[in-house]
């Protein structure tokens, strides 16, 4: 429900706030007050097209806000959007600025247009003299004869995301085949010149080694037998004057102690020289100066090098990548199978959408006939004489299935006699529109056959100027189809007539005054004794009479 509207500096307001309650809101008022203008806001904060014309002459910017209850619906898009929610409220704000530009907020957060207008079908929906057309477009439809049908989408939803979901999955993998088969080859090449390096994790660090080595044979060779000389096998020998210098402490340590422990000491240093010794005279005798071996290691680590470059920095990398290409190439070896089961799946999933989708086309075509009739009678009973009809249509190609089904749904009418049907967006009248709106939002809250399976339409219905070329008994049926229309639902009608003004839940006048050489708009909530003044004003023009009050608190009295 709508609870309240401001605007500020828009069009010819300078700064008004509307309070609606439940039921029917009624709005009235001179010509030129501003009435339709509000209705104008409403629709800019559900999305509508915003221009720096609409900004009162002499501001920098208008500035628009209103707070509806929320609803489950609305609560789950602010959620999936990241907006917070504020309590049971819904504080939409908008600016617009002279040029043109302008800022959205939800919440006291920023948003976007496309936002509000995703946001809107769980509020409001405005059938305003300009926005009549695109609020009523054949979603809408499809929604409104759903909703006399009492029809559950559930079971169709479901089956449309398991269907789209299963061709997801086949187009995934067979998107881009034609590259994957070329990358084939390319796999199998690297797997295979990988698997003939027959690599070691490591290899080339000892590679490189044994290079350094042989490159340096005669070097090392020289060196270590050299060192092999000067510590053990020459006669000035490390080992020698070791052993010299243990004889003589040894001597020492017969007649002190205190030299036992020192000639131990030379005795062991003695030993690990005979050690590095042997172990530099092995190595020397190892070294094998090869140009075959030579060449046969460079070679190696070329081919390891060159691999290096191609699939990694190391040889465990190396050799992870041709693990990983293996495990590609199995799995296009394994494609045959996954692309027949995937094939299978969705078989499987668009027959069960067919069966669901099939079974609402069936209760929507039944619901149509029955709908049609019923409106039919509730639009000629609004001074209008019409032949109507719902169509729908359904499609089995792929690219019209939708999670609401295979149909299309469009309300056709033939406003004058021998006239042929005609989608109802191309009526001319936007006040003709309106009336046929409500005709047929009446007839759906009067006529389903199946109000214990419908929901209760948490949005806001919102009628300017339903009044347009209609007087007499015209004008109160219209107000009996909105006072009916009202009992399910919050309703604000913009009227210039009496007879419809009568049936208010609460009455809204919208007046406009001069001040400081400016016009002012103010909106008042009427008491039972100003709203039995303003219908007799109504009545009776600028000049209210005693006559004309007894008229309206009869029309008053008889609404009830």
């Amino acid at each position: 429900m709508l609870v309240e509207l401001r605007a500020e500096n828009y069009a010819v307001i300078d700064h008004a706030i509307a309070s609606f309650g439940p039921g029917l809101n009624l709005l009235t008022g001179e010509t030129g007050t501003g009435k339709s203008i509000l209705v104008d806001a409403l629709a800019l904060l559900l999305g509508g097209k915003g221009s720096g014309e609409l900004v009162r002459h002499g501001a920098d910017k208008a500035a628009l806000s209103c707070v509806f209850e929320s609803t489950p619906g609305a609560e789950s898009i602010l959620e999936a959007n990241g907006i917070d929610a504020e309590g049971a409220e819904i504080i939409l704000r908008r600016e617009i600025l002279s040029t043109g530009k302008g800022r959205v907020f939800v919440n006291n957060q920023p948003a976007t247009v496309q936002f509000l207008k995703l946001l809107a079908p769980e509020l409001a929906l405005v059938h305003a003299q300009t926005e009549s057309l695109s609020s009523f477009d054949q979603a809408q439809q499809r929604l409104l004869l759903d909703r006399f049908a009492g029809i559950s989408l559930d079971a169709v939803t479901e089956a449309y995301a398991r269907w789209h979901a299963a061709a997801a999955k086949l187009n995934d993998l067979l998107h881009g085949e034609q590259d994957r088969l070329r990358m084939v080859d390319l796999w199998a090449y690297q797997s295979k010149e990988i698997e003939q390096a027959h690599l070691q994790s490591g290899e080339d660090e000892a590679l490189e080694t044994e290079k350094r080595v042989l490159a340096n044979a005669e070097k090392l060779y020289a060196a270590a037998m050299s060192a092999f000389d000067q510590l053990y096998e020459g006669s000035a020998s490390a080992e020698a004057a070791l052993r010299d210098a243990i004889r003589n402490v040894e001597e020492l340590a017969r007649y002190d102690g205190r030299f036992t422990e020192p000639a131990q000491q030379l005795a062991s240093a003695r030993a690990t020289i005979s050690d590095v010794a042997a172990s530099l005279r092995d190595y020397a005798e190892s070294i094998n100066a090869s140009p075959e071996r030579l060449a046969e290691i460079e070679d190696r680590l070329a081919l390891i090098d060159r691999l290096k470059r191609k699939y990694g920095k190391t040889v465990a990398e190396i050799i992870a990548f041709g693990e990983d290409v293996a495990a590609k190439l199995s799995k296009v070896e394994d494609r045959d199978e996954t692309l027949k089961a995937l094939r299978t799946d969705l078989d499987l999933a668009a027959a069960e959408y067919r069966k669901a989708a099939s079974a609402i086309t069936a209760e929507r075509k039944a619901a149509a006939a029955k709908l049609a009739k019923l409106a039919e009678a509730q639009i000629n009973s609004l001074a209008m004489k019409v032949k109507f009809e719902v169509a729908v249509t359904s499609s089995d190609e792929e690219s019209a299935w939708t999670s609401a089904g295979l149909d299309s749904v469009e309300y056709c009418i033939a406003t004058n006699p021998g006239e042929p049907l005609k989608p109802l967006v191309e009526i001319a009248s936007g006040g003709e529109l309106s009336r046929v709106l409500l005709a047929l939002k009446v007839a759906v809250e009067e006529g389903s056959t199946n109000k214990t399976k419908r929901k209760t339409t948490p949005r806001t219905l919102v009628f300017d100027e339903i009044d347009i070329g209609i007087g007499g008994r015209a004008a109160e049926a219209v107000g009996q189809k909105l006072k009916a229309l009202a009992r399910a639902q919050q309703v604000l009608c913009v009227t210039h007539l009496p007879q419809i003004a009568a049936f208010a839940d609460q009455h809204l006048a919208v007046e406009k005054r001069e001040k400081d050489g400016r016009t002012q708009t103010r909106i008042r909530v009427l008491d039972d004794r100003a709203r039995t003044h303003e219908v007799a004003r109504m009545l009776s023009g600028a000049k209210v009479t005693e006559t004309s009050l007894q008229h309206a608190a009869q029309m008053i009295a008889g609404s009830k």
